[in-house]
């Protein structure tokens, strides 16, 4: 049984799980596996998803589960998108349940729900169901995505999505095959996504990854094309995960790229300084 959710396509056979380690092959039918359990929680800015042109200055319920189809080794919250499900705790929340726990914060600027922290699209099946139930009560949904699923299963949950923030990791494709994603895949995703919700993209600069002025040229460039308007967020990377002897990205080589992707686009950010 074949996977179709992304790119790695994992061929399953009864019992096993894919690479993200949130879907399986249960009786000839490929499952999520994580939907509705919860490894973290929390009530967040909405600035720090990050999305700074969409309801600035609210606060929005951030929720993600276990599980990834990328293996980025600067990732910041590996603890759970490298986690399986029987290396880490979880709480089961249904849609209904996280709707309403949404619609409780409104007294403390909650605007809606965000779908963070993991890859939630691997999921997409909660996001949907959840995000059906949080629209029901007047509020907003948001998913912050690495992009790296097929555009059928966007379109499972874009009806109902306020807001994506996108990681564009790099504008290689080599780049992007290292890390376990597809570049093509990722800018259809941002394009289709573009079209219907509001799109920010957030570009985590590493050094000797993708610093170099060309493909910031190229990948603002192209982001231009799709609408000069969606923000761009060039994030300084700190040492991490398998990366923790790195150095930070220099301050000096962010503004530089900031300088660059201007010239393209109306509003870029400079994140994480």
């Amino acid at each position: 049984m074949r996977c179709v959710v992304c790119p790695h396509l994992c061929e399953l056979n009864e019992g096993q799980t894919g690479l993200c380690r949130a879907r399986r092959n249960e009786k000839g039918k490929v499952v999520s596996i994580n939907y509705g359990k919860i490894t973290s929680i929390g009530l967040d800015p909405i600035e720090k998803k990050p999305l700074a042109k969409f309801y600035p200055g609210s606060m929005i319920l951030s929720v993600g589960s276990f599980g990834c189809n990328m293996d980025c080794p600067f990732c910041q919250n590996y603890s759970i998108s490298t986690a399986s499900e029987e290396s880490v705790s979880t709480k089961y929340l249904s849609p209904s349940e996280l709707a309403h726990m949404a619609e409780e914060l409104k007294n403390k600027g909650n605007v809606g729900v965000a779908f963070t922290y993991n890859e939630p699209m691997i999921g997409f099946e909660y996001v949907r169901d959840t995000s059906v139930e949080t629209k029901k009560l007047g509020m907003k949904n948001v998913v912050v995505t690495s992009g790296s699923v097929f555009l059928p299963i966007l379109e499972e949950v874009l009806p109902f999505i306020d807001a994506f923030n996108i990681d564009l990791k790099s504008f290689s494709e080599e780049q992007y095959k290292k890390l376990g994603g597809d570049l093509k895949t990722v800018q259809n995703f941002i394009t289709c996504a573009a079209k219907k919700s509001h799109v920010e993209i957030t570009t985590l600069i590493v050094p000797g990854m993708n610093d170099t002025e060309k493909e910031m040229e190229d990948l603002s460039s192209w982001l231009s094309a799709v609408d000069k308007a969606i923000p761009l967020h060039i994030t300084r990377f700190f040492p991490n995960r398998k990366m923790s002897d790195c150095a930070a990205t220099n301050i000096g080589i962010l503004r530089n790229l900031y300088d660059i992707a201007k010239k393209n686009l109306d509003n870029v950010f400079i994140g994480n300084v």
